[in-house]
């Protein structure tokens, strides 16, 4: 894995896509190293936050040199990041964690990339480098589908929305018994439930499952020990069935956790 290192980004373009959901592309370094699944760390100006926050790749341009976050406000860091202009800059750490594995599905066989929530962004840059069949299944709240035509260029898209007013009414597991999809791997980011619905399913399916799991996180390094999840393998430093999804995450395959 390429060394993390910690840059001045330069903000070049943010918009809001929904409701407390922004769209923000960074100019960066750090993009020739990003993969799908990965993410950055954030710093706040007003340093009464203390702590840098993690947001998730949605794209990542090698040769422009771009990086594209998706986000949601969720307290006074991320606020303060959708107050940024074009031509801004911010502090970033990355590029951090292990991302989804690229080589565990054929090209002549089918994936399942699901998302959920603000679990949606992280799938868009993993179904531009698949090279196979892609079922992409994504759920939100309501109508506000962002992301959605983005979807739309890189694979087949279902859609369940809580409400019922865009696709399937439920999840993205209703979406595909409504919708009889099958498929050979599972790609998958999201709250807690949804990974856990999708883990049971995989077992029952007899397929594998590789799964990001969403965790409030403190260093984003592995340091702080903020964000450890139970595994059936030891970690190699304190040697019990733990693991840190800052560091050894935040994808893991489905059987290897306990959720």
């Amino acid at each position: 894995m390429a060394k993390k290192k910690k840059e001045q980004a330069q903000v070049l373009a943010q918009k809001q896509l929904a409701p407390g959901i922004y769209d923000c592309l960074l100019k960066t370094t750090l993009a020739k190293e990003a993969g799908p699944g990965q993410f950055i760390a954030l710093y706040p100006k007003d340093k009464s936050t203390l702590l840098p926050r993690p947001i998730s790749i949605c794209e990542a341009d090698a040769e422009k040199g771009t990086l594209r976050i998706v986000y949601r406000i969720a307290g006074a860091g991320t606020k303060e990041f959708s107050e940024l202009k074009e031509g801004d800059t911010i502090d970033i750490l990355g590029v951090l964690g292990n991302g989804f594995p690229l080589d565990k599905v054929k090209e002549d066989q089918t994936a399942f990339l699901m998302g959920g929530g603000i679990g949606v962004p992280p799938i868009l840059e993993l179904s531009k480098r698949l090279k196979c069949r892609k079922r992409i299944v994504v759920g939100y709240r309501d109508a506000d589908c962002f992301l959605r035509e983005d979807f739309e260029k890189n694979g087949e898209v279902y859609i369940a929305t809580e409400d019922g007013s865009v696709g399937t009414k439920g999840n993205v597991m209703d979406a595909i018994r409504e919708n009889a999809l099958k498929a050979d791997v599972i790609y998958a980011c999201g709250p807690m439930p949804m990974l856990r619905a999708i883990k049971r399913y995989a077992e029952e399916a007899g397929i594998d499952a590789y799964i990001s799991l969403e965790e409030r996180m403190a260093c984003g390094v592995g340091a702080c020990l903020g964000c450890v999840c139970k595994t059936t393998k030891k970690d190699r430093h304190s040697h019990v069935n733990n693991a840190r999804i800052c560091t050894d995450g935040p994808v893991f395959e489905a059987k290897e956790v306990e959720i």
